[in-house]
């Protein structure tokens, strides 16, 4: 090849890779969608922890400690609504002697619809509320947390567990440290566990792949003075995950997530081998690795948010600050940690990106990343009140399934959010097809398909297919299984549903090594030489189902 034709090809090679460049910085598209305080009653300075949640109709909608309409001269704050073209609109504002006053959880998304969060003062007892409030904005007060053996100061909104009832944590209280209780969706109130001052000041809790549920909490006394992060079982079990030794991380305070890779990513406002916190990921287990260290380097610091997984795999989060450059930082991290700089908030003329921000992002189903900020703003009659904001990556659209019904057995009615679903042709679990109901452009729901197997859930529509970012799980069912009784190695046929990718067939508690899923509603097994007289159990990627007594014979 001559040298000119070798100069010609590099030429080429640089163009594209330039073009490329171009396209990919031209993905990553940072927007002020409305800066708080424009209009009279606005939300006001929205700061942690302020969790969005997308409900049926596809806005999102959180709450802020202040703005929001005078109660005796004072404002105590507001549930808002953000749609995904930027409209911001106050749906309620509180009163501290009825509803409660300066929420700071924000909001999670109930199978019912409606929006659940919480109070960390206010309300008739003066102690705090556990409240419901409508997509229109109708609150209502389902708890009044009476600051003794109840708690105080709940800091996040409860989530619902697989069962339907609510979990969620007070921070603090009277004679405790912090609680972690359960609500029926009647409002039937129980404290599932008290905090002992020993660990302490519980912050959010999510809800693990295995139905238990996993949170953070600030600190306590002797090993866990720099807090750390915990187990909890829905009857109330607890068990110390971690223990933060300050050099791997220091008072957790934004909510932790479980990623598609089955660990838990989160961030410490404090400490790692920079002193000003850092992003970890957990197992299951509890073994700790630091991903990324803070550090007064211009890349930011003190993160009081929690990350969210976007559909691309990476994480993204943000830090309160980031002296010498900017007034905080939204970056991206990987599960490696490889780690990179997104958007530099900023104040300054010309730049209004909003300051010091302190909420965990949300990615909504159409793939855009949404935030707010607790400062900036260009809004010359409320300055510094904060900004709505998106930031558009180039991911595309997807279904979201809502935490507490990511199982299922067969037949279960199952709920997805997402857009464009009018027109809607085909829903399938997994490959298996299902019927489906479309309530909604934003809002359909499924019967889970006899024979179906865990996966992704896709939905056909007249824009292409969307598939689910999360994986539903199959749970498995035993309607019978014959003969009812039998010897050491007899052939027994289980029947019922959710079979597929069965990982263990048991009798009596022992471990069958002969089985064959002949299809998701028939299993072949024999029994095996410790066999026992008991239930059959069929264990799958979706849990475990148990049936009846076989009776083992000589």
């Amino acid at each position: 090849m001559t040298t000119h034709r070798i100069r010609v090809l590099l030429a080429v090679v640089t163009l594209m890779l330039v073009v490329s460049a171009a396209n990919s910085a031209c993905a990553q598209t940072y927007t002020d969608l409305y800066h708080l305080g424009t209009n009279t009653g606005d939300p006001v300075n929205p700061g942690w922890m302020g969790l969005f949640a997308q409900g049926r109709d596809g806005n999102l909608y959180s709450t802020s400690q202040t703005g929001g309409a005078f109660v005796g001269g004072h404002q105590y704050g507001t549930i808002f609504r953000l749609t995904p073209s930027g409209s911001m609109q106050v749906l309620a504002s509180f009163d501290p002697s009825v509803i409660g006053a300066l929420p700071n959880s924000g909001l999670t998304l109930g199978t019912d619809g409606n929006f659940y969060g919480t109070t960390p003062t206010g309300g008739p007892v003066g102690y705090g509320t556990l409240f419901k409030v409508t997509p229109t904005g109708t609150v209502t007060v389902m708890h009044n947390f009476n600051g003794n053996t109840e708690g105080t100061t709940a800091n996040a909104p409860p989530i619902q567990g697989k069962d339907g009832n609510f979990y969620g944590t007070t921070g603090n209280g009277g004679t405790i440290t912090g609680t972690i209780y359960k609500m029926t969706p009647a409002g039937v109130y129980k404290v599932l566990f008290s905090f002992d001052g020993n660990v302490r000041y519980p912050q959010a809790i999510t809800l693990g792949n295995d139905g238990n549920f996993y949170g953070t909490y600030l600190g306590g006394t002797l090993t866990n003075v720099n807090g750390g992060v915990f187990k909890v079982t829905p009857a109330g079990k607890l068990t110390v995950l971690h223990r933060f030794t300050d050099t791997d991380g220091k008072n957790p305070m934004g909510a932790i997530i479980q990623a598609t890779d089955g660990n838990f990513y989160g961030t410490t406002r404090a400490g790692g081998t920079g002193g000003q916190g850092v992003v970890y990921k957990m197992t299951p287990a509890g073994v700790l690795t630091v991903l990324h260290n803070f550090a007064n380097d211009t890349h930011g610091l003190a993160p009081f948010a929690g990350l969210v997984q976007a559909t691309d795999g990476k994480f993204y989060g943000v830090t309160t600050t980031n002296p010498g450059k900017s007034s905080g930082v939204l970056f991206q991290i990987t599960s490696a940690g490889a780690y990179a700089d997104l958007v530099y908030f900023s104040n300054v003329a010309g730049n209004f990106k909003g300051t010091n921000p302190q909420v965990s992002l949300v990615q909504h189903t159409g793939g855009t990343l949404f935030g707010d900020t607790l400062g900036g703003g260009n809004n010359a009659g409320c300055v510094g009140c904060g900004v709505l904001y998106s930031l558009n990556m180039g991911l595309g659209p997807f279904v979201s399934i809502l935490p507490s019904l990511r199982w299922g057995k067969a037949s279960a009615t199952i709920q997805f959010l997402g857009q464009g679903f009018t027109g809607t042709t085909a829903v399938s679990f997994n490959g298996v097809p299902a019927t489906f109901t479309v309530v909604s452009d934003t809002f359909l729901t499924a019967k889970v398909p006899t024979g179906a197997t865990s996966g992704k859930v896709t939905v056909k529509t007249p824009s292409g297919t969307l598939t689910s970012s999360q994986v539903f799980k199959v749970v498995p069912v035993i309607t019978s299984f014959t003969p009812s009784s039998g010897s050491i190695g007899a052939k027994v046929t289980i029947t019922g549903s959710g079979f597929g990718g069965a990982t263990k067939v048991t009798f009596g508690g022992a471990a069958a090594t002969n089985y064959t899923v002949n299809s998701g509603t028939q299993i072949t097994a024999f029994v095996p030489n410790a066999g026992k007289t008991g239930s059959i159990a069929v264990t799958t990627p979706g849990g475990t189902a148990g049936k009846g007594t076989f009776t083992v014979t000589p």
